[in-house]
C-alpha cells in the first residue's frame, strides 16, 4: 500500500549529495533550467548531511549571480533511512550524486522504491546497478517509482552512441559489432574524479559478488545478433582514428547489454503510463530502427605511454584491490598507483574547462542481411560515427543527468510507470539526443564504407 507519497510534493527535484565534487556541478547545470519559461523545473532543493556546505555549493553554482532564494536546503543522510523517507515525500524526483553507490546508494533506492518517488543517479558500478534491479524492481513497479542508474557519462553517451550508429544501418544492411573508442583530451593535465577511482577499487575488490549475483538470477533471453563476435586484439593501433586502443572491462558495455536484453523481451520498448497514440507510434518507430550488435569499449591514447598508464592502473587494481592492506594503499595514494591519472583533490575549474572527449563508434556488419544466412561471417561494411563533448565527469555528466531529469519531469506520462531500468531503454525513444546536442554534445556520421579484403 503506497501511503507515504504526498499528492503534491513541495519540490520538482532534490539533488542529493549537492556539496560533493560532482554534485556542485550538477547544481550549476540545474540552475540554468530553474524557472525558465520552457522548463518543467519550477522548484529545486539541495540535500546532504551538512547545510553549511550545501549553502556554499549553491553560492558557487550560482556565480556570478547571487544564489536564488527559492532553492531550499534540506538535511538528509544516506545512513539515516528516516531522513531519506522524508526526502521522498518532499519531491517528485531525486538526482543522487552520493557515491560510491555500493556504499551509499541502496538506502536511497529503497526509500524511493517504497514511496513511489522517481530516482536517477550517475553510478557506473555494475554490481550496484544489477543488485538494485534484483532487490527493488518489483516494488518500484508496484509503487510507480522509476529508478534509473548510469545517467551520467556512464552510460548515456555509450547507449545513445550505440543507437545512433545502429540507426545508420539501413535495411538490408545489419551491424554485427559496434565498438566504442574513448578519447579524453585536454590542454592541461587533469586528474580524474577520486570517487570514480574509489568505485573502481571497490568494484575489483568485490568482483566475486557480482559473479555470484548473476549466477543467482534467472537467465534472460540474449539479443539475436547477426554473426559471431570478432575476436579483436587487447591492444591495437586503430589507424582509422589515429589512436592506440586498449580493451577495457566497462560499465558501459554491461549497461548496453542490459538494454539490449530488455529490448529482446520488449521489442517495441517500454509502454508509457499514459501515452498518446502519436507517442506510441513514435516509440515503436524508434525501436524498430535499433538493431542489436556485439558491443565493447576501448580506451585510447595518442601514445603508447598513455596506454602504459592505463595498464599500470589495471595491474595495480588487479593485484592490490582484493586485500584490505592493498585497498588501503590504493585509496591512500591514488596518484602513485594511477601514475597521476587520479588524485584526491578535485581538478581546478580551469582544468575542467580545458578538457573534452571524443567517443568513436566503429560499426562493422553486412551490406545484406542474407549474407549471414549464407554462412559469410566476415563483415563487408563499416560505419563510423562519433559523439564529442566537454569534460566527462563534471560537465558532460551533469548535462546528461539534468536532461534526463527534465524529461522525467516534463514527459512522465510517456515513460514507463515504474521499475529499475537502464537509461537507454527509458530515454532512447525520447528527445534526449536533441537535448544533448542543444547543450554542447555533438553526434556525427564520419564514414560509411565497404570493407576491402
Amino acid at each position: 500500500m503506497n501511503t507515504t507519497q504526498q499528492p503534491d510534493p513541495a519540490y520538482d527535484i532534490v539533488i542529493l549529495g549537492a556539496s560533493g565534487f560532482t554534485g556542485k556541478y550538477v547544481v550549476r547545470e540545474a540552475l540554468k533550467f530553474l524557472q525558465t519559461p520552457s522548463s518543467p523545473l519550477k522548484t529545486l532543493a539541495l540535500a546532504g548531511r551538512n547545510p553549511t556546505r550545501l549553502t556554499q555549493s549553491l553560492q558557487w553554482a550560482a556565480r556570478p549571480n547571487p544564489p536564488p532564494s527559492s532553492v531550499a536546503i534540506l538535511t538528509a543522510d544516506t545512513s539515516d533511512p528516516d531522513s531519506l523517507r522524508r526526502l521522498c515525500t518532499q519531491t517528485k524526483l531525486i538526482l543522487n550524486c552520493v557515491g560510491p553507490f555500493r556504499i551509499h546508494g541502496d538506502p536511497v533506492v529503497a526509500a524511493c522504491a517504497d514511496s513511489g518517488c522517481d530516482y536517477l543517479d550517475i553510478s557506473g558500478e555494475p554490481e550496484f546497478m544489477e543488485r538494485m534491479e534484483a532487490k527493488y524492481h518489483e516494488r518500484a513497479e508496484e509503487t510507480g517509482s522509476l529508478i534509473v542508474s548510469a545517467c551520467g557519462f556512464d552510460s548515456i553517451p555509450a547507449e545513445l552512441g550505440l543507437f545512433f550508429n545502429s540507426k545508420q544501418w539501413e535495411p538490408p544492411s545489419v551491424p554485427n559489432q559496434i565498438e566504442a573508442y574513448l578519447s579524453l583530451e585536454s590542454d592541461k593535465k587533469i586528474a580524474g574524479n577520486f570517487g570514480t577511482y574509489e568505485s573502481a577499487v571497490l568494484g575489483v575488490a568485490n568482483s566475486e559478488d557480482l559473479k555470484q549475483l548473476r549466477r543467482s538470477r534467472p537467465r534472460r533471453p540474449r539479443p539475436s545478433i547477426h554473426g559471431p563476435p570478432a575476436k579483436g586484439p587487447t591492444l591495437e593501433n586503430q589507424k582509422k582514428i589515429g589512436l592506440w586502443a586498449l580493451k577495457l572491462p566497462s560499465a558501459d558495455a554491461v549497461v548496453v547489454r542490459r538494454t539490449l536484453t530488455t529490448l529482446t523481451e520488449k521489442p517495441h520498448g517500454l509502454p508509457g503510463v499514459n501515452e498518446t497514440p502519436e507517442q506510441i507510434q513514435k516509440r515503436e518507430a524508434f525501436w524498430s530502427t535499433i538493431k542489436p550488435a556485439h558491443f565493447g569499449v576501448k580506451i585510447t591514447s595518442k601514445s603508447l605511454f598513455g596506454i602504459f598508464r592505463y595498464v599500470t592502473l589495471g595491474v595495480s587494481l588487479g593485484l592490490l584491490a582484493k586485500f584490505s592492506l592493498g585497498r588501503w594503499l590504493l585509496l591512500k595514494f591514488p596518484s602513485i598507483f594511477s601514475l597521476g591519472m587520479f588524485q584526491k583533490k578535485g581538478p581546478s575549474e580551469e582544468e575542467v574547462e580545458s578538457a573534452t572527449f571524443k567517443m568513436w563508434f566503429i560499426g562493422r556488419g553486412y551490406s545484406e542481411e542474407s549474407l549471414v544466412a549464407e554462412g559469410k561471417t566476415k563483415p563487408d561494411m563499416e560505419i563510423i560515427t562519433r559523439i564529442s563533448g566537454p569534460e566527462i565527469g563534471y560537465i558532460t555528466t551533469p548535462i546528461a543527468l539534468v536532461q534526463c531529469g527534465l524529461i522525467v519531469l516534463g514527459q512522465r506520462e510517456s515513460l514507463v510507470k515504474g521499475g529499475v531500468y537502464t537509461p537507454g531503454i527509458v530515454f532512447g525513444s525520447t528527445d534526449i539526443q536533441q537535448r544533448l546536442e542543444e547543450n554542447g554534445i555533438s553526434f556525427e556520421v564520419i564514414s560509411k564504407n565497404k570493407i576491402q579484403e
